[in-house]
Protein backbone atom coordinates (compact mmCIF):
# COMPACT_ATOMS: atom_id res chain seq x y z
CA UNK A 1 0.00 0.00 0.00
CA UNK A 2 1.50 3.18 -1.08
CA UNK A 3 0.72 5.46 2.39
CA UNK A 4 0.93 8.68 0.36
CA UNK A 5 0.80 8.94 -3.14
CA UNK A 6 -0.12 12.57 -3.60
CA UNK A 7 2.93 13.62 -2.05
CA UNK A 8 5.32 11.15 -3.36
CA UNK A 9 6.73 10.53 0.60
CA UNK A 10 5.63 8.72 3.84
CA UNK A 11 4.40 11.54 6.55
CA UNK A 12 4.17 10.82 9.97
CA UNK A 13 0.62 12.32 10.24
CA UNK A 14 0.07 9.93 7.33
CA UNK A 15 1.28 7.16 8.81
CA UNK A 16 -0.90 8.36 11.93
CA UNK A 17 -3.89 8.29 9.66
CA UNK A 18 -3.41 4.71 7.97
CA UNK A 19 -2.45 3.09 11.68
CA UNK A 20 -6.23 4.10 12.63
CA UNK A 21 -7.92 3.86 8.97
CA UNK A 22 -6.75 0.46 8.07
CA UNK A 23 -7.99 -2.09 10.97
CA UNK A 24 -10.96 -0.61 10.65
CA UNK A 25 -11.06 -0.73 6.44
CA UNK A 26 -9.97 -4.40 7.15
CA UNK A 27 -12.88 -4.92 9.87
CA UNK A 28 -15.07 -4.39 7.43
CA UNK A 29 -13.46 -7.04 5.21
CA UNK A 30 -12.02 -5.10 2.57
CA UNK A 31 -7.99 -4.24 2.10
CA UNK A 32 -6.72 -1.01 2.11
CA UNK A 33 -5.46 -0.32 -1.38
CA UNK A 34 -3.99 3.16 -1.22
CA UNK A 35 -4.48 6.31 1.44
CA UNK A 36 -3.73 9.09 -0.11
CA UNK A 37 -3.53 13.05 1.77
CA UNK A 38 -3.09 15.91 -0.41
CA UNK A 39 -3.56 19.75 0.83
CA UNK A 40 -6.41 21.56 -0.57
CA UNK A 41 -5.84 25.00 0.79
CA UNK A 42 -7.12 25.40 4.07
CA UNK A 43 -8.02 21.74 3.93
CA UNK A 44 -7.17 18.42 3.42
CA UNK A 45 -8.47 15.69 0.85
CA UNK A 46 -8.10 12.09 2.41
CA UNK A 47 -8.65 9.93 -0.43
CA UNK A 48 -9.22 5.87 0.81
CA UNK A 49 -8.68 3.27 -2.02
CA UNK A 50 -10.45 0.08 -0.47
CA UNK A 51 -11.44 -3.08 -2.94
CA UNK A 52 -12.15 -7.05 -2.43
CA UNK A 53 -12.48 -10.27 -4.12
CA UNK A 54 -16.24 -10.00 -4.71
CA UNK A 55 -15.53 -6.00 -5.89
CA UNK A 56 -16.91 -2.77 -3.88
CA UNK A 57 -20.22 -1.42 -4.32
CA UNK A 58 -21.75 1.94 -3.85
CA UNK A 59 -23.37 0.36 -0.87
CA UNK A 60 -20.35 -0.88 0.38
CA UNK A 61 -18.33 2.87 0.16
CA UNK A 62 -21.09 4.69 1.85
CA UNK A 63 -20.28 2.04 4.70
CA UNK A 64 -16.50 2.51 4.83
CA UNK A 65 -17.24 6.04 4.80
CA UNK A 66 -19.11 5.78 7.55
CA UNK A 67 -17.03 3.73 9.44
CA UNK A 68 -13.76 6.31 8.41
CA UNK A 69 -15.64 9.27 9.38
CA UNK A 70 -16.26 7.72 12.81
CA UNK A 71 -12.77 6.94 13.34
CA UNK A 72 -10.96 9.94 12.09
CA UNK A 73 -13.60 12.17 14.21
CA UNK A 74 -12.83 10.44 17.31
CA UNK A 75 -9.30 11.13 16.58
CA UNK A 76 -9.61 14.58 14.67
CA UNK A 77 -6.78 15.86 16.44
CA UNK A 78 -4.46 13.04 13.88
CA UNK A 79 -5.08 16.16 11.21
CA UNK A 80 -3.63 18.81 13.39
CA UNK A 81 -7.60 19.79 13.90
CA UNK A 82 -7.14 20.78 10.02
CA UNK A 83 -10.09 20.18 8.15
CA UNK A 84 -10.83 17.55 5.61
CA UNK A 85 -12.68 16.29 3.20
CA UNK A 86 -12.93 11.98 3.01
CA UNK A 87 -13.41 10.76 -0.71
CA UNK A 88 -13.81 6.40 -0.15
CA UNK A 89 -13.43 5.31 -3.53
CA UNK A 90 -12.55 1.55 -5.44
CA UNK A 91 -9.88 1.11 -7.88
CA UNK A 92 -9.72 2.24 -11.12
CA UNK A 93 -9.60 0.02 -14.20
CA UNK A 94 -6.36 1.71 -15.03
CA UNK A 95 -4.57 1.07 -11.43
CA UNK A 96 -1.42 -1.21 -11.89
CA UNK A 97 -1.71 -4.99 -10.63
CA UNK A 98 1.23 -5.16 -8.30
CA UNK A 99 -0.21 -7.59 -5.39
CA UNK A 100 -1.38 -11.56 -6.06
CA UNK A 101 -5.06 -10.27 -4.89
CA UNK A 102 -4.74 -7.94 -7.61
CA UNK A 103 -3.80 -10.23 -10.59
CA UNK A 104 -6.78 -12.61 -8.85
CA UNK A 105 -9.37 -10.34 -8.88
CA UNK A 106 -9.23 -9.25 -12.56
CA UNK A 107 -9.07 -13.40 -13.82
CA UNK A 108 -10.14 -13.22 -17.07
CA UNK A 109 -9.09 -9.90 -18.04
CA UNK A 110 -6.84 -9.25 -20.91
CA UNK A 111 -3.85 -7.44 -19.53
CA UNK A 112 0.10 -5.87 -20.71
CA UNK A 113 2.67 -6.90 -18.48
CA UNK A 114 6.83 -6.61 -18.53
CA UNK A 115 7.91 -10.16 -17.59
CA UNK A 116 11.08 -12.19 -17.96
CA UNK A 117 14.10 -12.26 -16.01
CA UNK A 118 16.29 -8.51 -14.99
CA UNK A 119 17.53 -7.29 -17.76
CA UNK A 120 15.83 -9.02 -20.70
CA UNK A 121 12.20 -8.40 -20.08
CA UNK A 122 9.40 -8.45 -22.82
CA UNK A 123 6.63 -6.58 -23.04
CA UNK A 124 3.57 -9.24 -23.32
CA UNK A 125 -0.11 -9.06 -23.90
CA UNK A 126 -2.40 -11.75 -22.87
CA UNK A 127 -5.66 -12.69 -20.99
CA UNK A 128 -5.40 -13.61 -17.42
CA UNK A 129 -6.29 -17.39 -17.21
CA UNK A 130 -4.95 -18.84 -13.40
CA UNK A 131 -3.05 -17.25 -10.93
CA UNK A 132 -2.08 -19.50 -7.86
CA UNK A 133 1.41 -19.79 -5.66
CA UNK A 134 3.35 -20.16 -8.66
CA UNK A 135 2.85 -17.43 -10.59
CA UNK A 136 0.15 -16.00 -12.98
CA UNK A 137 -0.36 -17.55 -16.25
CA UNK A 138 -1.56 -15.68 -19.46
CA UNK A 139 -2.92 -16.64 -22.46
CA UNK A 140 -0.69 -14.99 -24.46
CA UNK A 141 -1.32 -13.49 -28.10
CA UNK A 142 1.32 -14.66 -30.83
CA UNK A 143 2.83 -12.04 -32.88
CA UNK A 144 2.89 -12.56 -36.10
CA UNK A 145 3.57 -11.05 -39.71
CA UNK A 146 1.08 -8.18 -40.68
CA UNK A 147 -1.35 -9.61 -42.83
CA UNK A 148 -0.65 -13.35 -41.84
CA UNK A 149 -3.02 -15.18 -40.41
CA UNK A 150 -3.75 -14.91 -36.83
CA UNK A 151 -2.94 -17.51 -34.50
CA UNK A 152 -4.64 -18.95 -31.43
CA UNK A 153 -3.23 -17.38 -28.29
CA UNK A 154 -0.55 -19.64 -26.65
CA UNK A 155 -0.67 -20.51 -22.05
CA UNK A 156 2.28 -19.45 -20.78
CA UNK A 157 2.93 -19.07 -16.81
CA UNK A 158 5.02 -15.84 -15.45
CA UNK A 159 6.69 -16.75 -11.96
CA UNK A 160 5.84 -13.95 -9.88
CA UNK A 161 9.71 -13.22 -9.31
CA UNK A 162 9.49 -12.19 -13.10
CA UNK A 163 6.17 -10.52 -13.49
CA UNK A 164 6.52 -6.35 -13.85
CA UNK A 165 3.12 -4.40 -12.98
CA UNK A 166 0.14 -4.87 -15.48
CA UNK A 167 -1.74 -3.14 -16.92
CA UNK A 168 -5.48 -3.99 -17.62
CA UNK A 169 -6.40 -3.02 -21.36
CA UNK A 170 -10.25 -1.58 -22.16
CA UNK A 171 -11.77 -4.50 -24.38
CA UNK A 172 -14.51 -2.43 -26.54
CA UNK A 173 -16.01 -5.35 -28.17
CA UNK A 174 -16.39 -9.32 -26.37
CA UNK A 175 -19.16 -10.89 -28.66
CA UNK A 176 -19.97 -14.33 -27.49
CA UNK A 177 -22.24 -16.68 -28.77
CA UNK A 178 -24.53 -15.85 -25.23
CA UNK A 179 -25.06 -12.38 -27.14
CA UNK A 180 -26.06 -14.09 -30.20
CA UNK A 181 -28.34 -16.21 -28.60
CA UNK A 182 -30.41 -13.57 -26.60
CA UNK A 183 -30.28 -11.38 -29.87
CA UNK A 184 -32.25 -14.23 -32.06
CA UNK A 185 -34.91 -14.51 -28.92
CA UNK A 186 -35.62 -10.93 -29.35
CA UNK A 187 -36.14 -11.17 -32.97
CA UNK A 188 -38.61 -14.09 -32.13
CA UNK A 189 -40.45 -12.10 -29.79
CA UNK A 190 -40.65 -8.70 -31.94
CA UNK A 191 -41.65 -11.24 -35.52
CA UNK A 192 -44.11 -12.82 -33.12
CA UNK A 193 -45.95 -9.43 -31.86
CA UNK A 194 -45.67 -8.12 -35.50
CA UNK A 195 -47.60 -11.29 -36.57
CA UNK A 196 -50.16 -11.02 -33.88
CA UNK A 197 -50.54 -6.99 -35.09
CA UNK A 198 -51.43 -8.40 -38.18
CA UNK A 199 -53.96 -10.75 -37.67
CA UNK A 200 -55.75 -8.53 -35.41
CA UNK A 201 -56.17 -5.96 -38.55
CA UNK A 202 -56.69 -8.61 -40.54
CA UNK A 203 -59.93 -9.72 -38.22
CA UNK A 204 -61.19 -5.82 -37.78
CA UNK A 205 -61.44 -6.05 -41.88
CA UNK A 206 -63.38 -8.65 -41.79
CA UNK A 207 -65.96 -7.82 -39.46
CA UNK A 208 -69.22 -5.93 -40.93
CA UNK A 209 -69.50 -1.96 -40.57
CA UNK A 210 -72.30 -0.77 -38.81
CA UNK A 211 -74.88 0.59 -40.85
CA UNK A 212 -76.56 3.72 -39.29
CA UNK A 213 -78.01 5.25 -42.70
CA UNK A 214 -80.51 2.52 -43.20
CA UNK A 215 -84.55 3.29 -42.33
CA UNK A 216 -86.12 2.73 -39.43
Amino acid sequence: MSASRGTQRSDPATERLSGWIEPVVTGAGYDLEELVVTPAGRRSVVRVVVDCDTGVTLDDIAEVSRAVSEVLDSNDDGMGRTPYVLEVTSPGVDRPLTEPRHWRRNDGRMVQVAAGPAGSTEQLTGRITGVDDAGVTLAVEAKGKPGAKKRAPQPRLVPWAELGAGRVQVEFARHDAADDSHDDDLTEDVDDDIAQDDAAELDDLDEPADDDGGEK
